[in-house]
């Protein structure tokens, strides 16, 4: 990774949107993955804490890294259904990791929690990805 956003890579893939985020990949192998990002102003709600959508997005790639770290070769991972758990607002630095319950030839059962600076667990996500080219 470099240090323009232009040049970062997200486990091999070009994403745009979360280079615009911010989002620091920082490992997907083996059926896990993990990211970060420090949540800003722009990227709160009226409550002053993280936008649930920003939540959703991040646990949604953290999950299909994971899937994709599955395989050897390079297959997207797209998602079939997420569902999602808001368990106490997410500031400052969020962790997402994700990682593969069940591994099929095409079909992932992934999961991922987002974590806040102390460690605590500030949402949950289940989801199904399927893998292709």
């Amino acid at each position: 990774m470099t240090s323009s956003s232009n040049d970062i890579t997200y486990f091999g893939l070009t994403i745009p949107f979360l280079a615009h985020l911010g989002v620091v990949p920082e490992y997907a192998e083996g059926g896990k993955s993990r990211i970060s990002l420090i949540i800003k102003p722009e990227f709160e709600n009226s409550f002053h804490i993280a936008h649930g959508g920003v939540v959703m997005t991040l646990l949604d790639f953290a999950m299909g890294a994971a899937a994709r770290s599955t395989v050897n070769q390079p297959l997207g991972a797209m998602t079939i259904d997420m569902s999602v758990s808001f368990l106490r607002p997410s500031v400052g630095k969020i962790v997402v990791e994700g990682s593969v319950l069940k591994s099929g030839k095409t079909i992932n059962y992934c999961e991922a929690i987002v974590l806040n600076e102390a460690g605590e667990v500030t949402a949950k996500s289940s989801g199904t990805f399927m893998l292709r080219r």
